[in-house]
């Protein structure tokens, strides 16, 4: 207990029975692998279990989930208050800044009694050298590690994570329509960023845990690069892509421009990208493996000789983000071996995008949810190449 009990479940983001029912299941998987709780260290993770968010995550958290009992936060002092107003927790501990959080963490686990823990070793905040500080800490030995334990459940989502992330593809469209609106000849990348965003925002979207991607002319056919004051001129390609937020689920887009006419290979490479797109979408059904979709698109890419030009994944799961990421990549891939069956309340971001590389990238993007019979897009935003 704590000095902030009245300020439990002010800013939560679901109702106290959503979470309860992700605790019962991770209760249940926690047994079955073996161990009497689980230390779980991933922020998405911890979001997932109890609605626990903060801009304060890079200070080591962890929340202590026994097979029996109540769940157990351990945060900064700082952000006590802010963890009892966005969870339902009655279990919060604190450590003061100076202290080291893996003796706080041993001496929460030892006043639970527990001796089989398993660590969540996975999470961005939990060094190597953190961790063994931890073993160290409980003085029993490396714990076992009990990385992706929860994964499976994260990966389909409830009817309330769905509306949440159409929200957020809403945000998402709204910016990247501004975007598209944007392009022209003469302003540049801080002004389209800008405009994306400020739509995006402006829609309802909240932080977002990866920036908006903004790059143009030869910029463009460089992965993952943003804006950076270019100015845009005519035979530019422009690429744009950026998530919304709405309770830190997230939805994706992505969209290309020319200014001006574009080069026969680049309409080429589009159209190529966009059959693509359709094919994946196409193979996104119930029972089917994770790497049907990729293998759909993958055929089309080749047989049109751009296999050089892709090179990558065709999709890859959203759901709960936090910085450096929006996308739940690490737990669900639309990729070659990945055997997973898809199953409906599963949701996932296809970007189809082909690059000369140094020169541009031709693309479209969208984010789905799967349904009892195939897909459902979150945007109705044009896929074809818009002309500026």
């Amino acid at each position: 207990m704590h000095e902030f009990t009245g300020l439990r479940g002010r800013e939560a983001a679901f109702p106290e029975a959503e979470f309860a029912a992700r605790q019962a299941a991770a209760r249940a998987a926690i047994a079955a692998a073996g161990h009497d709780a689980l230390v779980v260290t991933g922020p998405e993770t911890i979001y997932w279990l109890t609605g626990r968010q903060t801009a304060g995550y890079f200070a080591f958290q962890a929340l202590l989930v026994p097979v029996e009992g109540n769940p157990a936060l351990l945060v900064r002092q700082l952000e006590l208050p802010g963890a009892a107003a966005n969870t339902w927790l009655d279990d919060i501990q604190a450590y003061p800044d100076g202290a080291d959080p893996a003796e706080a963490l041993a001496a929460l686990v030892r006043g639970r009694g527990l001796t089989r823990p398993a660590l969540e070793r996975d999470g961005w905040f939990v060094s190597p050298l953190l961790a063994g500080r931890i073993d160290a800490a409980l003085g029993s030995g490396p714990l076992l590690d009990g990385s992706g334990l929860l994964a499976p459940f994260r990966a389909v989502k409830s009817a309330a994570e769905l509306e949440a992330i159409r929200a957020a593809a809403r945000y998402a469209q709204a910016g990247l329509a501004a975007g598209l609106d944007a392009c022209a000849a003469g302003t540049d990348e801080n002004a389209v960023a800008a405009a994306m965003l400020g739509a995006a925002i402006a829609a309802g979207s909240e932080a977002v845990a990866m920036e908006p991607l903004v790059a143009s002319g030869p910029r463009s056919g460089l992965p993952h690069m943003t804006w950076r004051r270019r100015r845009l001129e005519p035979g530019d390609a422009v690429f744009l892509e950026l998530a919304g937020s709405h309770a830190r689920y997230h939805a994706a887009l992505m969209r290309s421009v020319w200014i001006g006419p574009p080069p026969a290979e680049a309409l080429r490479m589009m159209d190529c990208a966009l059959r693509a797109l359709d094919a994946a979408l196409a193979a996104i059904r119930p029972g089917h493996p994770c790497a049907a979709p990729h293998a759909a698109a993958q055929a089309i890419i080749d047989a049109a000789g751009y296999g050089p030009a892709f090179r990558k994944r065709i999709g890859y799961s959203m759901g709960v983000a936090f910085a450096p990421d929006w996308g739940e990549g690490g737990l669900l891939s639309l990729f070659t071996g990945q055997d997973r069956p898809i199953e409906p309340g599963m949701v996932f971001h296809l970007p189809a995008t082909l690059r000369s590389y140094g020169a541009w990238t031709v693309g479209a993007s969208e984010t789905v949810i799967v349904t009892a019979n195939g897909v459902e897009p979150l945007s109705d935003l044009p896929r074809t190449l818009s002309l500026r």
